[in-house]
């Protein structure tokens, strides 16, 4: 009887064993498409393999109702929103680059002088996480467990940066002045020994040729050619072939054009299994976690806009690299040995002009012009220009020169605001003491804005454009063409969210979801204490199996 007594108890430490095993896959991997709609799944969906975007769709779980709940939706915010669990009110990460007022200069979100590149001669490595004012996931998953791995890697610093956290082991990024893959001093003295071989033999140079399309024309649905779209330096016009060796001849910027082509993507691919593979994730029994953000359709979105046959193609081909990158995944872990979930930083607007000539809601509103007459209004009721600087619909006041006038800048910001009401783009004007003075006294744009405002890095007076519109710096033909995002509206905010891997069950999610939440959800399936300043929540339908 004590034997088998013993022998049950042995057996009943084992499930539980097992259990904890199953509740905790090897590998986590987070993918981020820069500037993805949600309606790309379905509206591309013909271009789709079995093992791609639709793995995702078919065998496992699609919360479909994903969205922003702050702005602006940039691609900073993005993905330190993903990872951290909260808005920018919380993690400070407030656009891609701010004023700053201290030194009066704009600051990029990741910019960091005190550390030097890894990987290159050039400044492009001059980066790290400091401005990030909580810690995310990936950091939560270091404090926890110091032999798990975390590596990020990316097109953009930040894509990689703000992801991989404070305490990442690899976070790696493209550099524009040699085609490769770089870091700074903030996670290491060298590149290990496996990147500086991948540097060698994949990098832009060998990667950058003539990109065509990738299936018969006839089966796509966008145009080759709108007036809305960019042409490329080295173009006569925005029709495929893009051939981009005979293009970089015109203003020799190879590398630089190697961005916004899909072989940008593939690359990416190729590094991130490269990492999976020398960096040996999911190999003992810590969980690992590599973060991928694929840069290039924000790129190339932001000069073809979210109805170009150019976007159509690059989608169609991204999606033979996340059919790539899951099958690495199955052939190393089996499927029970990993989860990744896909989304976005950001989705985008329509082309405006598109909208203006289509008689649609939309348009642009003119910087420089309205800026000039706002602040020759500011300066007759004040009796000088108190306007120090404008970034992102973000209005900075001059603190010194109102003080030295004994002016309130509360007044002054009340007056600043009345008068951008007037313009006719603008839905919204909001002061920084209105922010301030609490939620209940904020409709649903303003609590929006109030999500993704820093007292330090926001403006005094914030604004929003009405839906459609974009600001542009003048009128001018190129002012015309492609397009961009930061918005409150659903056409920047609606993303995808896909999961896929061990006990992620099979099921179309329609609730509402905030991007807030993926952070607490990746928490639970990796048993660890919620991060600093997480807000968002788990998303029981994915743990509740």
């Amino acid at each position: 009887m004590k034997n088998l007594a013993l022998s049950i108890l042995l057996f009943l430490s084992f499930m539980q064993g097992t259990l904890l095993a199953q509740k905790q896959p090897k590998l986590i991997v987070g993918i981020v498409v820069d500037q993805m709609c949600y309606d790309y799944l379905y509206r591309y969906q013909q271009h789709f393999s079995a093992g791609g975007f639709n793995r995702f769709l078919k065998k496992g779980l699609n919360c479909r109702n994903t969205l922003y709940n702050y702005v602006p939706t940039f691609t900073g915010p993005g993905h330190a929103s993903i990872y951290t669990g909260t808005t920018p009110s919380n993690h400070g990460i407030v656009a891609n680059e701010w004023y700053q007022r201290s030194t009066k200069t704009f600051v990029n979100c990741v910019s960091d002088k005190t550390v030097q590149t890894v990987g290159s001669t050039s400044s492009e490595g001059q980066a790290s996480p400091q401005n990030l004012r909580t810690y995310t996931v990936t950091d939560q998953l270091k404090l926890a467990s110091p032999k798990s791995k975390v590596i990020s890697v990316s097109i953009k610093d930040r894509s990689s940066i703000l992801p991989g956290g404070h305490l990442s082991d690899g976070s790696y990024w493209y550099d524009y002045s040699s085609g490769k893959f770089i870091t700074s001093t903030y996670f290491r003295k060298e590149l290990p020994k496996w990147l500086q071989s991948f540097n060698e033999t994949k990098n832009a140079d060998r990667y950058l040729k003539t990109w065509d399309l990738l299936q018969p024309k006839s089966t796509y649905t966008s145009v080759d050619e709108s007036p809305y779209e960019v042409i490329l330096s080295g173009k006569t016009s925005a029709t495929f072939p893009y051939d981009f060796k005979e293009m970089s001849k015109v203003s020799n910027n190879a590398n630089q054009l190697f961005t916004l082509s899909p072989f940008a993507n593939e690359l990416l691919t190729d590094l991130a299994m490269e990492a999976m593979n020398s960096e040996q994730l999911g190999a003992d029994d810590r969980t690992d976690m590599l973060c991928i953000s694929y840069s290039t359709p924000d790129i190339a979105g932001h000069a073809f806009g979210p109805y170009s046959l150019e976007m159509e193609d690059m989608y169609a081909r991204l999606d033979k690299q996340i059919e790539r990158l899951l099958s690495h995944l199955e052939s190393m872990y089996g499927k029970d040995g990993f989860v990744v979930f896909l989304t976005a930083d950001h989705a985008v607007v329509p082309v405006p002009q598109m909208l203006v000539d289509r008689q649609m809601p939309g348009g642009y509103l003119f910087l420089n012009e309205r800026m000039a007459n706002l602040r020759k209004e500011v300066s007759t009721r004040f009796g000088a220009d108190l306007i120090e600087a404008e970034e992102n619909q973000n209005i900075y006041l001059n603190q010194s020169r109102m003080d030295s006038l004994k002016l309130n800048k509360q007044v002054v910001a009340d007056f600043i605001a009345e008068q951008v009401r007037l313009w006719p783009e603008v839905k919204l004007a909001i002061t920084q003491a209105a922010l301030l003075s609490g939620h209940e006294s904020l409709d649903e744009w303003g609590q929006m804005i109030q999500k993704g405002f820093d007292l330090e890095r926001s403006g005094e007076v914030i604004f929003m454009l009405h839906p459609g519109y974009l600001s542009k710096a003048m009128d001018e033909p190129k002012a015309h063409t492609g397009t961009s995002h930061g918005s409150a509206f659903n056409y920047d905010t609606h993303v995808p969210l896909l999961w896929y891997g061990a006990n992620v069950p099979v099921q179309n999610l329609y609730r509402p979801i905030q991007i807030v939440d993926v952070a607490p959800t990746l928490i639970h399936l990796m048993n660890l204490q919620r991060t600093g300043a997480m807000t968002g929540m788990p998303i029981l339908e994915l743990l509740d199996k």
